[in-house]
């Protein structure tokens, strides 16, 4: 059976964005169209497949079975696509792409997407930056990046930028195993423990100091300000300091039970990590695929 020849990229592009978002208004909104533009794309595409592509699950969109299979075909042709423009562009046998990225999508997330990106384009350099958020932000501004990965800016700083939505991401509390003082009640274990706290700047900083607030701690002073793992690892498994961070950031020490997770009882220690960009970019076949990697990823991840 050959593919109607209506189908065209625009609808691929949309399907497979929506498939890794399941939400229509942030997809609306990184691909720079009206939520009723999108919708009336997914509608022609699932008219020209005749096929359902999607089903509603609360106020998601998950993949029907056809769905599924159409993303894996859909998938593979637009990277195909995207591997042949890249290969045409003037720096593809030395070019390089510049990525900041963020402590909370370092460890698990973008070390996957960067495996498979660099497996299409052998020829592309991706250059990696890491450093605190404002740093990388102003970098990204600069046109020294192009695009960084964490969470997403406060709204005073998105003048000019995208975000793309990748997933929600909780501050945890976390001691290492075996922390005497681990049952006690929190605000006592707060204020008996020396706190690790991420910088000032750091944009998941304003939460926390909103949390100590709750609990009556505005005056707690942290013995260390960091997001760096390494030094966060290092001073929890020597002393029964805590530290408030991504869980991103700590997964892998969560999930080898190197680390424990103190409960902190609230929701609304949480945010949105993605991929920030210029409005302003010129379209790049690589930038484009390595967010649609990101996307994927993150769709896929438990």
């Amino acid at each position: 059976m050959i593919m109607h020849p209506a189908i065209k990229l625009r609808h691929i592009r949309a399907f497979l964005d929506i498939a890794a978002s399941g939400n229509l208004s942030s997809v609306a909104a990184v691909q720079g169209v009206t939520q009723p533009a999108l919708s009336r794309s997914l509608a022609e595409l699932e008219d020209l497949l005749g096929a359902k592509l999607f089903l509603r699950e609360k106020r998601r969109l998950v993949l029907s079975e056809q769905g599924a299979l159409f993303r894996h075909h859909a998938s593979l042709a637009l990277q195909s696509l995207e591997a042949g423009a890249i290969a045409l562009l003037p720096d593809a046998n030395g070019g390089s792409l510049r990525v900041g990225i963020l402590p909370t999508v370092a460890a698990r997330l973008f070390p996957r997407v960067a495996l498979q990106f660099t497996a299409l384009h052998p020829r592309l350099t991706l250059k990696i930056e890491t450093g605190p958020h404002g740093y990388l932000l102003g970098q990204l501004r600069a046109g020294a990046l192009d695009m960084m990965l964490g969470r997403m800016p406060d709204p005073g700083e998105m003048a000019g930028l995208t975000f793309a939505h990748l997933y929600e991401e909780d501050i945890v509390l976390v001691a290492r195993k075996g922390h005497p003082l681990a049952e006690a009640p929190l605000a006592q274990l707060l204020q008996s423990c020396p706190v690790i706290l991420p910088p000032e700047g750091a944009v998941i900083r304003r939460a926390v100091n909103d949390y100590l607030s709750v609990l009556g701690l505005t005056g707690l002073r942290a013995s260390v300000e960091t997001v760096a793992l390494a030094v966060g690892r290092g001073i929890l498994a020597a002393s029964d300091s805590l530290w408030f961070i991504s869980r991103g950031v700590v997964a892998d020490e969560l999930d080898r039970q190197a680390l424990i997770e103190i409960p902190t009882g609230v929701r609304f220690l949480s945010g949105a990590v993605g991929v920030t960009r210029l409005q302003a970019q010129a379209s790049n076949p690589a930038t484009e695929q390595l967010q649609r990697l990101c996307l994927q990823e993150a769709a896929a991840a438990p």
